[in-house]
C-alpha cells in the first residue's frame, strides 16, 4: 500500500549542489519513512543515514559505447533533453527504477533533475515530485516535467525566485532556501583566519571557483590583485591559467579544500561563480560580493545572477572584468550590499520543512486507499 510506501530519490551526478541538497532531505526523510537513493555516482553524496538505501545506476547521460551513426543522426523529440537511442545503460538504469517502482510501490519519487525520469514516473503511475532549478526552463521538457508532477522543489528562497516563473507552478512550489547549505556556521572571520593562519589584520578576497565547470579564469584575478596589493587575493576551488598573465605576488591558490565555508568566514570580501551551493553559503555569511555567472545548460547561472542583481544581494557581471578600474566598479557596488538582507534569504531549517512538506503531500495524494490492497506483483 502506497500510502506508506517509500520515497525514491535520483540524483543527477554533475556538480555537487544536487547530491548535497538530496542528502539533507533524505536524512530528514529517513527518520518517518524509506528512502532509496538513485545515482550513478554514490560517492558524490556528503554523509548519508545508514537507513538510506543506495542504488547505482548506469549514466544516463555519458555513453559508454559507439553509437550507431544513424540513430545518432536523429533529433531529440521536444519533450526530451537527453533521450538519445540504442545506448544500454539508459535501458538497464530506466529497468532497475521500474522495478522498483513495481515491487517497493513508491509514495514519491523526487527527481534532481531529470526531464525524462520525471515523465518515466508519471507514466509509470508514480506520484513525481520536480527539483527546479534557475534558468530558462520554459521548454516542453521542462514544462512536461513540472506539469505531469503533484509537486515542486525549489531549493531556494521565494524571494529568489524569477519573475517570468508561471504562476501555475509557483503554486504548487515549496521553497527550501539553501537546503543542503551548511548555514548554521558561526565561526567569526578572527576564529576562521586563526583556524587557517591567516593575517589577523589584512584585506582578504576570496574567490570561489565552483564544481560544475571548467574552472575559474586566473588571467582577469591577476588584474584585481595587482590593482590593490594591501590585500591578499585567495582562490579555493578548480582555476585555470592563460600563458600570458602575470601573477602579482598577493594571489594564492589553494585548489580544493574541505572548508570552503570557514574560508567564506575570513574573507572581507567574496568573488564567485553563482552554483546553487556558492550562492547560499556566501548569504548565510553575509559579505560583499561580486558575481560572474558561468555558462550552464539553460542559462541557469545568468538567470540567477539577474535574480540577485535584483535582489541587490551581489554586484553581478556577465563578463569578468578586463582592467582594474572595471574591478573597482563591481567592488564600489558590493560595498552597497546590506548583508542582512544577504542573510535572511537563507533557511537553516529547510530540510526539515521540506521533508516534512515531503509527508504532507504523500498523506494528502494517498488519503483514501487504506482499505484498498496492493496489487500483486505477478513474477
Amino acid at each position: 500500500m502506497s500510502l506508506d510506501g517509500p520515497i525514491g530519490y535520483f540524483v543527477h551526478h554533475q556538480g555537487r549542489g544536487h547530491a548535497e541538497r538530496a542528502a539533507a532531505i533524505a536524512n530528514e526523510v529517513c527518520k518517518s519513512r524509506k528512502v532509496t537513493v538513485f545515482c550513478a555516482k554514490p560517492e558524490i553524496f556528503p554523509e548519508l543515514d545508514k537507513r538510506i538505501d543506495v542504488v547505482a545506476l548506469p549514466s544516463l547521460f555519458e555513453p559508454t559505447g559507439r553509437e550507431a551513426p544513424a540513430m545518432a543522426a536523429l533529433p531529440m523529440p521536444e519533450t526530451v533533453h537527453c533521450a538519445p537511442l540504442g545506448w544500454p545503460t539508459i535501458t538497464t538504469a530506466c529497468a532497475a527504477i521500474t522495478e522498483w517502482f513495481a515491487t517497493k510501490r513508491p509514495a514519491l519519487f523526487i527527481t534532481d533533475v531529470s526531464a525524462e525520469l520525471a515523465q518515466l514516473a508519471r507514466l509509470c503511475s508514480i506520484p513525481h515530485v520536480a527539483v527546479i532549478q534557475h534558468g530558462e526552463r520554459s521548454d516542453a521538457g521542462h514544462i512536461s516535467a513540472y506539469e505531469s508532477s503533484v509537486g515542486i522543489l525549489a531549493p531556494y528562497s521565494e524571494q529568489l525566485e524569477q519573475n517570468d516563473r508561471p504562476a501555475a507552478l509557483r503554486a504548487k512550489t515549496h521553497y527550501a532556501a539553501a537546503v543542503g547549505v551548511d548555514c548554521k556556521s558561526s565561526i567569526t572571520k578572527e576564529q576562521a583566519r586563526a583556524k587557517l593562519a591567516l593575517e589577523a589584520d589584512r584585506e582578504i578576497v576570496v574567490v570561489i571557483a565552483g564544481g560544475g565547470g571548467e574552472g575559474t579564469p586566473t588571467t582577469p584575478l591577476t588584474l584585481g590583485a595587482r590593482a590593490e596589493p594591501q590585500s591578499q587575493w585567495i582562490t579555493i576551488g578548480k582555476v585555470r591559467s592563460e600563458w600570458h598573465e602575470t601573477p602579482p605576488g598577493n594571489l594564492q591558490h589553494m585548489g580544493w579544500v574541505d572548508n570552503p565555508s570557514d574560508w567564506v568566514a575570513a574573507a572581507d570580501r567574496v568573488v564567485s561563480s553563482c552554483g546553487n551551493t556558492t550562492v547560499h553559503m556566501v548569504l548565510a555569511a553575509g559579505k560583499p560580493w561580486i558575481v560572474i555567472p558561468e555558462w550552464r545548460y539553460f542559462d541557469e547561472q545568468y538567470c540567477k545572477g539577474e535574480v540577485l542583481d535584483r535582489e541587490g544581494l551581489a554586484a553581478v557581471s556577465r563578463q569578468w572584468p578586463s582592467h582594474a578600474a572595471g574591478w573597482e566598479k563591481l567592488w564600489s557596488a558590493a560595498r552597497l550590499i546590506d548583508i542582512e538582507r544577504q542573510r535572511r534569504a537563507v533557511d537553516p531549517q529547510s530540510a526539515g520543512k521540506a521533508a516534512e512538506w515531503l509527508e504532507s503531500l504523500a498523506q494528502d495524494l494517498w488519503q483514501g486507499t487504506e482499505s484498498h490492497p496492493s496489487l500483486e506483483v505477478v513474477a
